[in-house]
């Protein structure tokens, strides 16, 4: 019975995407499933692109394409001479989603924006601990400590209150994780007694509607009519989760899917002499890296970690797995990103030196795991194959490494723990253009258990991060952050391993796409001929 339904529901999704393939329905080929539809509980792209891009709203956005902020769901904003006091006033007649569980009596207003953030910071709050309550990017960008106190001045003006200066605060709020939920919305589901439901039948203010969710298969979503900007330049979006690169290629040739996301390096040439894709590039803002659990002996002594950095051929991963659609990383920050400290020199390529290294701190017969990811991501196209390549280099040196994998959300989920066991490979996309989003939010003493997937609370490194972030002259963040680079090259919680150049291909009818350099993915603003 169970097989008959599963091959009822592929038959009827098949054709509905068949048939919804006109001038009014984008379907998006994704490469993976969400791991819940409210932005604020997690940090991957994948979750992003089907809850916070298409359904919600921030205080400010970022300008389509660009990493400039500009007025979101805030028309404007003041902030005190001692930078300790942000004060937003927000836009009237903003309209909130329906459901059938919920149709809402008012705008947004004050009391939404206060509701998302309090439900992150304050542990008293009803829905503090519902669906798992990690919060990981408010935590791990220290917002309990920066935010003492959030008044609503009247319906339409809402004051933050820090307790310090804080440079890149407005650009933080443009974060997915500041997607404003409604309040309404909320207290409605608690009163029912399932407070769940607003991770998976999201309410929102964004350009399109959730309709719903066939786990695994298909995310289907209306053009919202009331949406209080531009509206949507088609009636229907649909996400058809195609795990598989290579399906998604297939897809995209028979015209099941419009846009694909993440291709696979062994297609990207055929995709660009294909007279009916048009494959839009642009060098990415991101990072891959293989991060070490610095909790764990022998990971927790930096001259191991260096030992095994210097076993990394990264030269041969990036022919073999980005197949010229990436370079070397040193750094935790990509070379675009400014404060980028190119001065920085390499571990480099030396197997006898890391055997020789290891040997001097007493490590004989050291056997790892490693993680790799089960999706494709833009910092890191084939995780298993990358995998493999680091086991053989890491078998030269005497060292021999399981490779281990789990489900996307299982394996963003395990990965966090502190007592995880073994080397995670992972990577990041940019969040708002600025160094904190990478070394705070990966690196800092506050995302360790978080988005701090090396463990790793190292005081010199997070008192230059937290200087730089109370700075307001860019050169002194510059010279911080800079400083900062050096102190984790010397360290080493991650071995960096590559950037890479983003790919999207995409049918010729598609039009007005534009590359979010922080690797989302938005179709708001896209029309098909």
């Amino acid at each position: 019975m169970k097989t008959s339904r599963l091959i009822a529901s592929a038959f009827v999704l098949s054709g509905f995407l068949a048939g919804a393939a006109s001038a009014q329905t984008l379907i998006y080929c994704s490469e993976g499933s969400p791991e819940g539809f409210d932005p604020a509980l997690y940090t991957s792209g994948t979750s992003f692109d089907a809850s916070s891009k298409p359904v919600f709203n921030k205080l400010a956005e970022f300008e389509l394409g660009t990493t400039n902020v500009m007025p979101g769901l805030a028309e404007s904003w003041t902030i005190s001479e001692d930078g300790k006091t942000v004060t937003f006033k927000l836009r009237a007649g903003v309209k909130f989603h329906s459901n059938d569980m919920f149709t809402p009596s008012r705008d947004m207003n004050a009391d939404d924006v206060i509701y998302t953030f309090d439900r992150q910071r304050l542990e008293d709050n009803p829905y503090y601990t519902v669906s798992g309550g990690t919060w990981e990017y408010f935590n791990g960008m220290s917002m309990p400590e920066l935010i003492s106190s959030i008044e609503k001045i009247d319906d339409l003006t809402v004051q933050f209150n820090l307790t310090r200066p804080e440079a890149p605060f407005i650009a933080n709020l443009a974060m997915d994780f500041g997607s404003i939920q409604s309040k309404e919305y909320g207290d409605a589901m608690l009163t029912a007694g399932t407070p769940e439901m607003i991770n998976q039948a999201p309410i929102g203010t964004g350009p399109f509607q959730f309709v719903g969710y066939q786990k695994d298969a298909v995310i289907r979503y209306t053009r919202f009519g009331d949406y209080w900007g531009e509206p949507a330049g088609v009636e229907n979006l649909i996400f058809a989760i195609t795990p598989e690169a290579s399906v998604r290629y297939q897809k995209l040739q028979a015209g099941e899917c419009h846009v694909m996301p993440y291709p696979a390096p062994a297609d990207i040439a055929a995709m660009q002499a294909d007279p009916n894709i048009n494959m839009m590039q642009q060098e990415g803002l991101n990072v891959g890296y293989l991060a070490y659990n610095t909790k764990l002996p022998p990971f927790d002594n930096p001259k191991v970690r260096k030992a095994l950095n210097m076993a990394i051929d990264k030269q041969a991963i990036i022919d073999v797995v980005f197949q010229g659609s990436g370079r070397i990383a040193k750094n935790p920050l990509p070379p675009t990103m400014w404060s980028y400290n190119d001065a920085i020199v390499d571990d480099a390529y030396d197997p006898e030196g890391a055997m020789a290294a290891l040997a001097a701190e007493g490590i004989t017969d050291l056997s790892m795991k490693i993680w790799a990811m089960p999706v494709q991501r833009p910092y890191n196209p084939n995780a298993r194959r990358m995998a493999e390549l680091m086991q053989s280099d890491f078998a030269k040196i005497g060292v021999d490494v399981e490779i281990v994998s789990y489900e996307w959300g299982e394996y963003l989920s395990r990965s966090k723990e502190l007592d995880r066991d073994g080397a995670v490979l992972l990577g990041w996309t940019g969040d708002n253009g600025d160094p904190d989003n990478f070394l705070a939010v990966l690196l800092g003493c506050d995302a360790v258990g978080g988005s701090n997937r090396a463990q790793w609370c190292h005081e010199p490194f997070n008192n230059l991060i937290n200087q730089a972030k109370v700075a307001s002259d860019q050169a002194e963040r510059t010279r911080l952050y800079e400083e900062a680079q050096a102190v984790f090259k010397d360290q080493a919680p991650w071995a960096t391993i590559a950037h890479s150049v983003v790919f999207m291909p995409m049918l010729n009818n598609v039009q007005g796409y534009k590359i979010d350099p922080f690797g989302g993915h938005y179709f708001h603003n896209v029309t098909l001929n």
